[in-house]
């Protein structure tokens, strides 16, 4: 049976995608205007616009700058006053945590308005998601599976926080998903002209999270999977062999581009890191300026680098991070540094048991009845990114603070769980019941949590209330509370004056006077 294009089907089925599409942007417009910036949101909007007013990329750089310079182009637009006396270009400096006190003193309640363009401009990240899931599961699975990914990723919880922040995370997993589609089409259909669209686009996601570095690799890895154990004529391997390097030179080039060629192809021995993984080992590494270098008399120190100068530095950045490692919290421990099972274990509690059950409803269907997979090889497209990030994440284990790093692999996932949604096909009526079941009950659970969505918890752990006994913990844990709900208590005490002396616990990375709030610490 040929599964249906995702261009098809009955006017309630169009209606019904667009009412998805509708409804997640209006959950992330409201949203966003509702809370206030996050933890880092503050910094990744100051650093965007030190992006636009000097075409340096020196702040946030352990963060490449798509998503931020999108976040701060209507912020940019609004003239906020600056003040760039504490800009600092040093190695390992991160200066913009010290430019966010000033950008918010100048700024004062302003702030929350600009944070407001700013999360409203990122919204089309996270459409794309939305549509490269549906398209992906649609052409894989048929229509009815596309719509069951769309509505995974239009309503999940974790989708809808990070979604309507200025944070990388949610546009690097739709960046990283349309990558991985368009790459696919290649596969499917190895032309030229698809090597280019692959190329261009795997260079934008790679411009929004340093994460999707792993795609130089897999990408060639995934292509001689692909070809195992066709036969093919000398020719047509050259050809595809070609038009791979053509990929992956292009992506390198709209790396480049995106960071203004800034620093690009400068000698390695030039750099000076301050990880040990490239800097070599030292006790200070954290306070010097020019930083250190292990390759300097190497014959690798003339080697010129493909890569952006403030690119491979934030890789070094947050390399020493991890090396240095931090306090982290799991299940009622403190430890300095993490734990490797630590997003295995907060996936378990974070992501709906609706959306379990369909993820354990799609292995069994994929294993032990017929007709519910799409063949090995495009399965293993879809199943790869997800095996590789998060074992890549869970590898670092220097400290464990937030779900979002693994949030790239959320689409890949959504599409991959959609098979099941064909049981309409098939006419297995009590798949198709227990699907609907998990689906009404994933979205029922995310839907009663909304606005909060950051701090969602599932059943399994007693819902947000008791999520604080499983993470969070650490004052920058964007698992419950990163300071997103100060506008709320703002508007709570408008409505109880009598509230006062009021004495707070603010855990934000300002001051909450900033929104006019009086209280003691």
């Amino acid at each position: 049976m040929m599964p249906c294009q995702p261009n098809c089907g009955p006017l309630r089925h169009r209606l019904l995608i667009a009412g998805l599409f509708t409804v997640h942007a209006l959950l992330l417009v409201w949203g966003g205007s509702r809370h206030s910036p996050g933890w880092d949101e503050v910094g990744h909007l100051v650093a965007g616009i030190s992006h636009w007013q000097f075409g340096e990329f020196n702040l946030y750089r352990v963060n490449p700058p798509l998503i931020r310079m999108v976040a701060a182009g209507p912020a940019v637009l609004a003239e906020p006053k600056t003040d760039w006396g504490k800009y600092d270009a040093s190695v390992g400096a991160r200066s913009e945590r010290h430019i966010r006190g000033d950008f918010l003193s100048a700024n004062k309640e302003r702030i929350f308005w600009l944070h407001t363009l700013a999360r409203w401009a990122c919204i089309p990240f996270s459409l794309l998601g939305g549509y490269i899931s549906f398209r992906w599961a649609g052409k894989l699975y048929g229509q009815t599976a596309g719509i069951l990914a769309l509505a995974l990723w239009c309503l999940s919880p974790n989708i809808l926080a990070n979604g309507q922040m200025i944070t990388p995370d949610a546009g690097a997993a739709a960046l990283g998903v349309a990558a991985g589609y368009v790459f696919w089409r290649w596969l499917e259909s190895p032309t030229w002209t698809q090597a280019v669209y692959s190329g261009i686009v795997m260079g934008l996601a790679e411009l929004t999270k340093t994460t999707w570095i792993v795609l130089f690799l897999l990408w060639p890895v995934l292509w001689i999977a692909w070809q195992w154990p066709r036969a093919k004529a000398e020719g047509e391997w050259k050809r595809e062999a070609s038009q791979l390097v053509v990929i992956l030179l292009l992506a390198l080039y709209v790396l480049n581009l995106g960071y203004g060629f800034e620093g690009s192809f400068q000698k390695l021995g030039e750099y000076g890191f301050v990880s040990e993984a490239l800097g070599g080992p030292s006790e200070d590494s954290a306070t010097s300026a020019v930083g250190r270098n292990r390759f300097h008399n190497t014959w690798l120190a003339q080697m010129p680098i493909p890569l952006p100068k403030n690119y491979l530095m934030g890789i070094d950045l947050q390399k020493w991070d991890f090396e240095r490692k931090m306090w982290s919290y799991l299940r009622g421990e403190h430890r300095l540094g993490g734990w490797w099972y630590y997003y295995l274990y907060a996936l378990a509690i974070k992501v709906p048991l609706g959306t379990w059950i369909l993820v354990f409803l799609a292995a069994g269907l994929g294993l032990f009845a017929r007709g519910y997979t799409a063949g090995w090889r495009n399965e293993l497209v879809l199943l790869a990114p997800i095996v590789v990030i998060l074992t890549l994440v869970s590898s670092q284990t220097g400290f464990n603070h937030h779900l979002r790093y693994v949030l790239p692999i959320f689409p890949f996932a959504f599409i991959w769980i959609s098979k099941v949604a064909q049981a309409v096909q098939f006419g297995h009526r009590k798949i198709m019941v227990i699907a609907v079941a998990a689906l009404l009950w994933s979205v029922g659970s995310s839907l009663w949590v909304y606005p909060h969505s950051l701090s969602y918890f599932n059943e399994l752990v007693g819902g947000p209330k008791n999520g604080h006994a499983h993470l969070g913990g650490i004052p920058w844990d964007s698992n419950i509370d990163w300071g997103q709900d100060l506008l709320y208590l703002k508007r709570w005490l408008e409505k109880h004056p009598e509230a006062k002396p009021l004495h707070l616990a603010f855990n934000g990375s300002y001051d909450a006077s900033i929104a006019g709030i009086e209280y003691t610490p």
